[in-house]
């Protein structure tokens, strides 16, 4: 036999931080995870309401978990490096030291998460002024977005944190900074989450109206005059210390970096669907919406000119998909809420016991336990007359209504697992009426949804995507890999390193479906 020389495999490493985990996942350029590692991340609950984490405890676990990935490979062989995070608050000193956004002075404490309502009084006076960058948030901002957030610490914190701080930091341009020493933003967290717009750029009347008119000053060097596109290469790609830190080779490629959420939508929703008899197949990809569903839920859905949706946030030009405008909606408590659904029944401790004695997960308990008490009927008609509506944390989308709480309707004086079991079905079937409100809404402004593309912690769950096709009368896809954020991070790393042309070849060529859940016609009623 001949031999042949073998090319090396080319590898790219996404890294995913979530609410409470960091996660890395070794790619090839199939978009197949080859090894995969996560590390818990600290979070401070000083008061109600208030969710702060540590750069430096998110940076250390984004090395650890990268230098386990990468454990047996050549590190010549990554060729790029992608990041994704939650949209949190990261403050810094001029001299890039952490700073505390607490009373309490903690400076390791330096980030405001994503879920942290406590602006809640600025947002609302950010809203009285129904300023025209509103206009591209579905006309109401969110609390958990930065301006509001900026504004509290000018606030409440203007000496210790505001005077002092030289960098306001969107946590995935933090990290793309901590690993090449840039500064620059992404597209995506400026334009999602700060009001910058693709067309005209940061709009100083803004800044002044709510009255932060010091970021104007220094021409918005504190939080971003150097913008790149989600995949465009950042700077000289690791610097030295970076490099060793995360065990990978100086100069390797790292892309601009996108929120969570969109990296998962990156990951799902350009996946060839040939042969699998989708209404999709041959339309444009806008008629697809990703819904990326972990603690929360996001809705991301793409068109070709500005749809402007209310209660839905954008449309947001190349935020995702370079080229394309993005409409986002959401739910803001969804894994979230079952947990505490569950967790917090008084027949929890029995489920425990019995998922333990069977070994499954409870969840897997809960759903075979279902279908041993549905009898004939189809399961979703066991809660016929039990009732949840989800927002316990607020409506994000298409509500926009902070101050709604939850609620259930149909409560007995039962309370064993049976009962257990049927609240659980009743919440997950709340949260697909919640997604079919937001499609509902979004396809009344203009836009053309006929497939769902799932991914995220609870697409593992066979009863929510099923009651999830059902509800919505939609096929649901889910993708080979469970990990799509990961995959999407990866392959913005792709994209860095110059092997694909652009996002969306290697989307394509990396974005892979598993299976396809169709909805079951005889539970449309």
């Amino acid at each position: 036999m001949q031999s042949k020389k073998q090319t090396p495999v080319k590898y790219y490493i996404g890294i995913d931080v979530g609410s409470a985990s960091v996660r890395a996942a070794l790619v090839d350029g199939f978009g197949t995870v080859v090894a995969h590692a996560d590390q818990p991340i600290q979070v401070w609950e000083p008061q109600p309401d208030h969710y702060e984490q540590s750069s430096a405890d998110i940076w250390a676990a984004c090395c650890s978990v990268t230098k386990k990935v990468v454990c047996g490979i050549d590190a010549s062989q990554v060729r790029g490096v992608g990041f994704d995070a939650t949209c949190s608050l990261v403050v810094v000193d001029k001299q890039f030291q952490p700073l505390a956004v607490n009373c309490e002075g903690q400076n390791h404490r330096n980030v405001i998460m994503w879920m942290d309502h406590r602006a809640v009084s600025q947002v609302e006076r950010i809203n009285a002024t129904e300023h025209r960058v509103l206009s591209h948030v579905g006309g109401v901002m969110s609390v958990e977005m930065q301006p509001p957030k900026l504004l509290w610490i000018k606030e409440n914190l203007q000496e210790s944190c505001w005077e002092k701080a030289g960098y306001f930091f969107d946590l995935p341009d933090f990290l793309s900074w901590k690993a090449t020493g840039v500064t620059a933003r992404s597209l995506c967290t400026v334009v999602c989450k700060w009001t910058y717009t693709s067309d005209g750029g940061w709009d100083d009347s803004f800044w002044k109206m709510i009255g932060l008119e010091d970021l104007v000053k220094d021409k918005y060097e504190k939080i971003g005059n150097h913008i790149l596109s989600p995949g465009e290469s950042v700077g000289k790609g690791l610097t030295p210390e970076a490099a060793k830190d995360l065990g990978l080779l100086e100069g390797t490629a790292v892309a601009a970096s996108l929120i969570d959420a969109h990296a998962g939508g990156l990951g799902v929703i350009g996946a060839d669907v040939k042969g699998y008899n989708l209404p999709c197949e041959n339309q444009p990809i806008t008629s697809r919406v990703a819904m990326i569903c972990g603690t929360s839920s996001c809705h991301m859905g793409v068109s070709e000119t500005p749809i402007f949706v209310p209660g839905v946030w954008g449309p947001y030009f190349s935020a995702m998909v370079p080229g394309l405008w993005l409409n986002e909606g959401g739910q803001s408590a969804t894994g979230k809420l079952i947990d505490h659904v569950v967790r917090g029944h008084v027949a929890f401790p029995e489920l425990q016991s019995k998922a333990a004695a069977s070994a499954h997960s409870i969840y897997t308990y809960l759903n075979s336990h279902l279908d041993l008490i549905k009898k004939s009927l189809p399961v979703g008609f066991l809660t016929v007359d039990l009732h949840v509506w989800p927002d316990f944390h607020g409506n994000r989308s298409p509500l926009t209504d902070l101050t709604l709480k939850g609620m259930v309707v149909g409560l007995t004086l039962s309370r064993g697992l049976d009962e257990l079991a049927l609240i659980y079905l009743a919440t997950i079937q709340a949260i697909a009426l919640g997604t079919r409100h937001i499609l509902e809404t979004m396809q009344a402004a203009g836009h053309h949804i006929n497939t769902l593309f799932l991914c995220g912690g609870l697409s593992k769950n066979p009863l929510f995507v099923q009651m999830h096709a059902d509800i919505t009368g939609k096929p649901v896809v889910l993708s080979k890999e469970v990990e799509s954020v990961l995959v999407g991070a990866a392959i913005l790393g792709a994209c860095a390193s110059g092997d694909f042309a652009s996002i969306q070849e290697a989307m394509a060529k990396m974005g892979k479906i598993g299976r396809v859940v169709q909805p079951t016609p005889e539970h449309k009623r």
